[in-house]
């Protein structure tokens, strides 16, 4: 097989050679070039076109996220952003997720090039990743999705049936790479009668309050990052933290979330199994279990104890993943009950109200 072609952009020096030194340890990759700004890119990938690009975000002469965008717009290529990112800068890596990035790579401030070589497996798997991105299901859309109300989709004689016969139900939905996208087309789509949902995506600390913000001025029901001890209700959504696990845990008959610390799991914090499996714990078959877009196999062993416990569950397609790790190793282990595809997600969160 070709080996992936890498574009290193950025306008510091240590990282492109650091980055350069590390990614070219592979086999698999080549880093055919190394440049300082997207100015210097464009001339270089005029020549030769690569298959992935590694790019910082604040640069002389052309900003990253003006560069991601002219990318997407003329001839969509995967690109990994590698940044120097503070709490202020969580705006701007939303905007670059939004804007097609396969996925953000967070550099310290200090420390940088032993940060890069501690975090060199992770550089690679991502890179790997992403030049098998479908980065067409990565470019922004065009079309508003369109949002039912609750009694189109859900009649109230089944509203009041179903309650009557169990507890609140929830939704636990688990996602990585394309996440950002894919969670955006799924809530949106959901009326403001909707059940309590619990999201885990993988992103970085600090990042997950700029896009529950986003989503929020998006959506009908009300998303929010969890605070440990909100109640999962009906109507709202609670996205995990970076940086914390997040745990559904419960009280009588109501649901609320744990927020809190712990080591890795599966290499992530937040991690979809921790999710996955405190629902598969609390709520049972009173769940569905929704696992996403996303690289590696995070979400594949919670979501077979959710079923086990008797929770539907439900994979995004291939076809409409940009990456499908995630799905593909869970159907694998027989925790899938049901593969449908993106745009399927919301019809299959909005049944639960009527079982």
């Amino acid at each position: 097989m070709a080996r992936i072609k890498v574009i290193v952009v950025d306008d510091s020096a240590v990282v492109r050679q650091v980055v350069t030194a590390l990614l070219s340890e592979d086999p698999d990759i080549e880093v055919y070039a190394a440049v300082a700004d997207p100015i210097l890119a464009i001339a270089r990938m005029n020549v030769q076109w690569p298959d992935v690009i590694v790019l910082d975000v604040e640069m002389p002469r052309m900003d990253g996220i003006t560069f991601l965008k002219k990318i997407m717009a003329e001839r969509p290529t995967p690109v990994v952003i590698c940044s120097t990112l503070a709490e202020s800068g969580a705006k701007t890596s939303i905007e670059a997720l939004s804007a097609g990035a396969a996925a953000i790579i967070t550099k310290p401030k200090i420390g940088l090039k032993q940060f890069l070589v501690d975090a060199s497996d992770d550089l690679v798997a991502v890179v790997k990743a992403a030049a098998k991105a479908n980065v067409k299901r990565l470019l922004p859309k065009l079309a508003v999705v369109s949002k039912n109300t609750a009694d189109v989709i859900m009649p109230a004689a089944d509203k009041h049936s179903a309650m009557l016969q169990t507890t609140e139900r929830v939704v636990a939905l688990g996602t990585s790479t394309g996440g950002t996208q894919a969670l955006e087309v799924v809530l949106t789509s959901l009326p403001r009668v909707t059940p309590g949902i619990v999201i885990v995506q993988h992103m970085p600390e600090k990042f997950t309050a700029e896009f529950a913000k986003r989503l929020n001025s998006l959506c009908q029901i009300e998303v929010r990052e969890a605070q440990n001890n909100d109640r999962v209700v009906p109507g709202r959504a609670l996205l995990a933290p970076g940086g914390k696990h997040m745990l559904l845990r419960r009280t009588g008959a109501q649901y609320y979330v744990e927020v809190t610390d712990g080591p890795l799991v599966n290499r992530h914090r937040p991690s979809v199994d921790v999710l996955f499996r405190s629902v598969a714990k609390c709520a049972g078959a009173n769940a569905l279990g929704v696992i996403m877009t996303g690289m590696g196999d995070d979400g594949a062993a919670g979501l077979l104890e959710m079923r086990n416990a008797g929770a539907h569950t439900v994979a995004q397609d291939e076809e409409s993943c940009v990456v499908f790790g995630m799905p593909k190793e869970a159907i694998k282990r027989g925790g899938v009950e049901k593969t449908v595809t993106l745009s399927a997600i919301s019809r299959e969160i909005m049944q639960q109200l009527r079982l």
